[in-house]
């Protein structure tokens, strides 16, 4: 990257963009995309009482939102039994990481995380000068144990980062394992604890809320089961002292009108959240099967998708995916040996499956003659 106004640190970063958006498959082939499920969206959309809301509040759109958020954090402070002290709400999980990069990272300083787990943190960590210290999968999950290790080895470490349950692989450890995780995590390392997909977690996955430890924030999303990732709306919980730095950093003007607008209507209807749950949890069945029938393996998942192993490298699971893309289906693939030999689904509507069904037969003959 090259610009004489750039620092030497911006001037030394790559120029990458980590997720190759349908959009871009679509420019690049000439075709549209038949059936989008790569992402982990909400195929299923936001509530109804959602479209509604942003219907009525359309006409007051030239208004900025309220750099406060008030009802929002207020409605969820209610919906989580916390105080409003010890919410906060940014844009999208992706922005509320970058703010805590910025408020815990200098340069030289070290993040641990796993190696193949959601990158975006990484290119905040970066961004600010730190240095990533990874930690491999252990059985398709984030090794507690090894990033625990990493914490007290890294003489500079100031953050752990996982996310539960995990992206890609869809994987969980129990409340349990996390809280004694926690317990042993040193006091002067924060813990990112990413759980965008909270929702759709088996009971007995997600630690009691503790808002009062301070080396401890917890980041959550309107953008998975509550169908509101086009909106950029996510929030964190954590120690009421914490929370009260991202006002040092944030931009205050950044959760829109109508991303507000749009999360407190989707908080405050639940029976459409257990809705879309339910959609998720048959959604994820139907994967299973069609992974079956062409002799694949779906494995275990407690989010909005299913990392399906393809059996062989990392390579043949690109060939798959390619193949997929060239038949206008989008899926995406962990990237980091070995979790690079699965493909990841994410679950879609009933028309979305039945082209997944008739497809991945013809990817899986293509990719075999690639």
């Amino acid at each position: 990257m090259s610009s004489r106004h750039f620092t030497p640190l911006a001037a030394g970063l790559p120029q990458t963009v980590p997720f190759v958006g349908p959009e871009a498959i679509e420019r690049r082939v000439g075709q549209p995309i038949r059936a989008r499920i790569g992402a982990n969206e909400s195929n299923f959309g936001p509530s109804p009482r959602v479209i509604a809301a942003m219907q009525a509040a359309a006409p007051e759109i030239w208004r900025y939102g309220d750099p406060e958020v008030h009802l929002l954090r207020s409605a969820l402070a209610r919906h989580l039994g916390v105080p409003h002290a010890n919410v906060v709400v940014g844009e999208g999980i992706d922005g509320l990481h970058g703010l805590i990069a910025r408020l815990v990272i200098a340069p030289g300083d070290v993040a641990v995380t796993s190696l193949g787990a959601y990158p975006t943190f990484n290119y905040h960590v970066t961004g600010f000068g730190g240095r990533i210290s990874f930690v491999p999968y252990a059985g398709d999950r984030e090794d507690l144990e090894g990033l625990l290790a990493a914490t007290r080895r890294e003489e500079r470490c100031k953050v752990v980062y996982l996310s539960n349950p995990d992206n890609p692989m869809g994987s969980w450890w129990s409340a349990a394992d996390l809280e004694a995780f926690i317990a042993a995590v040193p006091e002067h390392v924060l813990i990112l604890l990413d759980e965008a997909y909270c929702e759709t977690a088996p009971a007995g996955t997600l630690p009691d809320l503790d808002s009062a430890r301070p080396n401890l924030i917890r980041t959550r999303t309107f953008s998975k089961a509550y169908g509101l990732a086009g909106m950029r709306v996510g929030y964190g919980i954590g120690e009421a002292g914490f929370i009260a730095g991202f006002d040092a950093v944030r931009n205050h003007f950044g959760v829109t009108r109508m991303g507000q607008v749009a999360a407190l209507a989707a908080l405050e209807d639940q029976a459409w959240l257990t809705e879309v749950v339910q959609r998720i949890t048959a959604a994820r069945d139907r994967i299973g099967a069609i992974a079956a029938d062409s002799g694949l393996v779906a494995l275990p998942s407690a989010t909005n998708f299913v990392a399906v192993d393809c059996g062989r490298d990392g390579a043949y699971a690109l060939a798959v995916l390619k193949a997929l893309e060239a038949r206008g289906v989008f899926v995406r693939k962990p990237m980091a040996h070995p979790l690079d030999r699965c493909i990841r689904i994410s679950a879609g509507l009933p028309a979305d499956l039945d082209i997944l069904a008739d497809e991945l037969p013809r990817a899986l003959k293509a990719a075999d003659g690639a």
